[in-house]
């Protein structure tokens, strides 16, 4: 069952997701309704549980037709520079310039409990780096000076008026 994808300005994109203590059959229908609001989004390559309204550490992805859950991930090392177009399911449309570490070393759990590590580094790196941030309460636009910030969001919200009285 794919939910609704909470938007901008909904408290819960806000705030810290709690850890994810048992992986049991109730976690594994909501890593499925995951994928199937992911694949039901226009663009999304990932989904964080807060997107959802879900407070759990918890994101999936799909790059390449491998869709992959992880479970109370973090970034363990980090390293480079790579300057890209970012953009989010819960702000859409909205796509800014963010400078990013290239290369991740992402820890957390999979499916089966184990501790796993992945290296990412260009768009997967970012991915990872942007659905964290969902984890902790972070917006990839609050990582941008305060002045581009309200610029940014400024436009946003004029787009958003306009596409809504259209």
């Amino acid at each position: 069952m794919a939910y609704t994808i909470r938007t901008f300005g909904d408290p819960v994109l806000k705030a810290q997701a709690a850890k994810v203590t048992d992986i049991d059959g109730k976690i594994a229908r909501l890593v499925d309704d995951m994928f199937d609001t992911l694949y039901t989004s226009d663009s999304g390559i990932g989904l964080a549980a807060p997107q959802i309204g879900v407070q759990k550490q918890i994101f999936v992805w799909d790059m390449d037709d491998e869709p992959m859950v992880i479970f109370n991930p973090e970034i363990v090392e980090s390293s480079g520079e790579w300057v890209y177009d970012e953009g989010c399911l819960s702000i859409p449309g909205l796509y800014v310039e963010m400078l990013r570490p290239n290369e991740v070393l992402m820890r957390g759990v999979d499916i089966d409990g184990n501790t796993i590590e992945i290296e990412a580094s260009e768009l997967a790196g970012r991915l990872f780096q942007h659905e964290i941030d969902h984890l902790n309460g972070v917006l990839f636009i609050d990582h941008l000076s305060r002045l581009k910030r309200e610029r940014v969001m400024k436009k946003y919200v004029k787009a958003a008026r306009q596409r809504s009285e259209a």
